[in-house]
């Protein structure tokens, strides 16, 4: 008996803290991440399948680093920054920040769109009603009435899963090329750089790591409750790098004889015809439009939280317009500022901004995980919970890679035609 009574403890602890990782991750396979790994499988089949094993650890690493300098610090990351080095140096970061999210915001609302122009749905009519909802669920509602919507929602990735499964791939290649890295040659093409590097950023997005700890803080975690919450993170990134897996796979199964870049949803809705059939563009139009609503609840959310405590002002979701009203001031101008962009954009370039958005997630990630190294590295701030070597070689790594991945894509840009 009582080792039942211990366990159950153990289990109601972990139910009471997860939440935060688990949404954190799933955002990212948002409308920028279906459509990105979408176009990954699409153009460029399977190749690309071995990123996600080091993109995954990495994810780990800087996911796991976020949430235990909230846990310790009770304290968000831009909060420390500028706590740390100062109100200038915050304020550039915060600058990139902001563009960065705002281009991700777009895609979210360019997700809403495209999904529904699938059910001959106008963005005009709907890309304003989607926003109308988002602000009204964020401003209405409270943390944990939001917390349990978004959990609900995260659960329809399962589709993506199936829809790979479905879609009888060859497993045996499908395996292999998780595990062996392309020729060396196809780091030479600048097309397959940029999909890497936006892979990446879709992956381990900036925008996530500030909302991650912001959410550890309001959750009210603390040290004592760190470990749960570390499983939380955990189970979060390994669920949403394992959809993006069957979506890369999905998508290349469908364009196995016709390797080519995704122009619009009805091509990118290909990969779950063996899951739906002719219902593919039903089940993609839906799963789609789940995951851009979610996202765009969410980053508008992240950026307000990241911007209001780098700045020194009250946030969070759980006081009143009245206690926080730059918080919720600055939530409305980006939701209606994303979803007014959208309908400003032509409808063929929906799809090429919202990859662009997320190949920017990819070149800001190595200026924030640099900031969040030097933080979670301070003895004073961190006490016994400072990086261990591991995670700190990982981290660096991680960095020193996509800064020269981004190197690499601009001189074959500048100087280099292709291949």
């Amino acid at each position: 008996m009582k080792l039942f009574r211990h366990w159950k403890t153990r289990v109601l602890l972990i139910l009471a803290v997860i939440g935060p990782g688990f949404i954190t991750a799933n955002v990212d396979n948002d409308a920028g991440g279906i459509f990105t790994y979408s176009q990954a499988g699409a153009q460029f089949g399977l190749t690309l399948l071995w990123s996600l094993i080091p993109i995954t650890v990495a994810l780990v690493v800087i996911q796991e680093m976020s949430a235990r300098m909230g846990a310790v610090t009770g304290k968000g990351l831009s909060d420390l920054i500028r706590e740390e080095y100062g109100f200038r140096v915050t304020f550039f970061v915060m600058i990139a920040l902001l563009v960065v999210n705002f281009s991700n915001v777009i895609t979210e609302f360019a997700g809403i769109a495209t999904s529904l122009q699938l059910f001959h749905v106008s963005k005009h009519v709907s890309v304003p009603l989607s926003a109308l909802f988002v602000w009204l669920l964020i401003t209405r509602g409270n943390y944990k009435t939001v917390e349990k919507v978004f959990l609900t929602a995260s659960l329809f990735y399962v589709c993506y899963i199936v829809a790979g499964v479905l879609a009888r791939p060859d497993w045996a290649e499908a395996l292999k090329t998780t595990v062996v890295p392309p020729p060396v040659k196809s780091m030479f093409n600048q097309g397959y750089v940029y999909m890497l590097v936006g892979t990446i950023g879709t992956t381990i997005a900036p925008w996530m790591q500030f909302y991650l700890q912001a959410s550890i803080v309001e959750k009210g975690v603390t040290p004592r409750h760190y470990k749960a919450s570390r499983l939380d993170v955990i189970f979060g990134c390994f669920f949403t790098d394992i959809v993006a897996w069957f979506i890369i796979v999905a998508c290349a199964a469908a364009f196995a004889t016709d390797h080519r870049a995704i122009t619009d949803t009805a091509e990118a809705a290909r990969a779950l015809r063996p899951l739906a059939g002719h219902y593919a563009y039903i089940l993609f139009g839906a799963g789609l439009f789940n995951a851009s609503l979610f996202a765009a609840s969410i980053l508008p959310l992240s950026t307000a939280y990241t911007v209001c405590e780098g700045l020194g002002f009250e946030s969070g979701l759980d006081k009143k317009w009245r206690e926080a009203r730059v918080f919720y001031w600055f939530y409305t101008i980006l939701v209606g500022a994303g979803a007014a962009v959208v309908l400003l954009i032509p409808d063929k370039m929906l799809i090429p901004v919202s990859i662009l958005s997320q190949v920017l997630n990819g070149i800001l990630l190595p200026a924030i995980l640099i900031y969040m190294l030097l933080l979670i590295n301070k003895r004073n701030l961190m006490g016994k919970y400072v990086n261990s070597p591991a995670f700190n070689w990982i981290a660096w790594v991680s960095a020193v890679i996509i800064i020269g991945l981004t190197a690499i894509y601009t001189y074959m840009g500048l100087f280099m035609h292709s291949v």
